[in-house]
């Protein structure tokens, strides 16, 4: 594959977009981009247009990176599959399931690679986590926890970094649009992890939600309990409510050999620390990660372009993201 990439199309360009997808495929080894989609393209340069069948229509377009909102997953994602495009989608993968089942089914038949983008399964620390639990380095774990949060307030919108513009469409607080609130847009990542780390499968998930500051429809946070298949309890914390001083992205596995600890991992940025904690003295090491100052963006980039242009399956299917997408929603019934 030497020398080769992907061109890739970007659909739906918002802050994440802007400020993480583009610059990652700009920067992968395979891959470049060839349009930017979006239904205000002003400020994307000459690649721009909200043209989607002119994007689809281009056979320099190889992959299409979807980040709309979430109720226009399905309908892009079907048009792309229809169009012989591979598609790499933001999570989660619809506003409810019958949508996740449509888009499976549509990329199945058109033969085109479906992945759901998960991008902390990407991020160094997490990587040299997955090792240290496969390796034994924890012994038998018992509990997994993780908390993720943030402060979303109703009036919130974020800002292009590169000029400075305010967008205001705070779409993550509409219900129509996103599904939910935090359980819908921060859990997924917490549910897809944990069975990454742990090499296992969630036997069963339970939620409670709140709506206990922010006045919007939609849930501010959530607590996610479950078990996995082989008796490890899993917690997931996840919030639109936790001021951003405060300390909210810590990652825990709790072993009989020793306690690893991920601080500041999760989320769109390389970086944090990762630790583990001797069960037996109490002793604290921190851990090296190689290829810590890496992009979780830029690794998943170039991890998908590697099987399209291999010809060969992605290593996360998408029939295992649409189970636990519908777990998530069985979840909170």
């Amino acid at each position: 594959m030497a020398g080769r990439r992907l061109g890739w199309a970007v659909v739906g360009c918002g802050w994440v977009a802007r400020d993480y997808v583009i610059p990652a495929i700009q920067a992968a080894r395979n891959g470049h981009v060839v349009a930017l989609c979006d239904r205000d393209p002003s400020g994307l340069g000459s690649l721009g247009t909200s043209d989607l069948a002119a994007v689809l229509s281009d056979p320099d377009v190889q992959a299409v990176y979807v980040a709309t909102p979430n109720d226009q997953h399905m309908p892009v994602v079907a048009a792309c599959a229809a169009a012989g495009k591979h598609i790499l989608c933001e999570k989660p993968m619809a506003t409810h399931s019958a949508d996740a089942e449509i888009m499976v089914a549509a990329c199945r038949e058109a033969g085109v690679t479906l992945g759901i983008a998960y991008d902390q399964r990407f991020h160094a620390a997490h990587v040299r986590l997955r090792e240290l639990v496969a390796e034994g380095a924890l012994g038998t774990v018992t509990q997994a926890r993780i908390f993720y949060a943030c402060w979303l307030p109703p009036d919130w919108s974020p800002t292009d970094r590169r000029s400075g513009d305010r967008r205001a469409d705070n779409w993550r607080a509409d219900p129509r649009r996103a599904g939910g609130g935090a359980l819908w847009d921060l859990a997924p990542h917490g549910i897809d992890l944990l069975e990454v780390l742990l090499g296992g499968s969630w036997a069963e998930l339970r939620a409670l939600v709140q709506r206990r500051v922010h006045d919007y429809p939609v849930d501010d946070g959530a607590v996610l309990t479950g078990l996995f298949q082989d008796g490890t309890l899993g917690t997931i914390q996840v919030a639109y409510n936790c001021p951003d001083a405060y300390p909210r992205r810590t990652l825990e596995l709790v072993g009989t050999r020793a306690m690893a600890v991920a601080t500041d991992t999760m989320g769109q940025t390389p970086g944090g620390t990762l630790a583990l904690i001797d069960a037996r003295t109490g002793a604290r090491s921190e851990v090296p990660v190689p290829g810590a100052e890496r992009s979780p963006f830029l690794n998943q980039i170039e991890a998908f372009g590697d099987a399209v242009l291999a010809g060969r399956p992605f290593p996360y299917p998408s029939e295992r993201d649409l189970r636990l997408f519908t777990l998530m929603e069985r979840s909170c019934r």
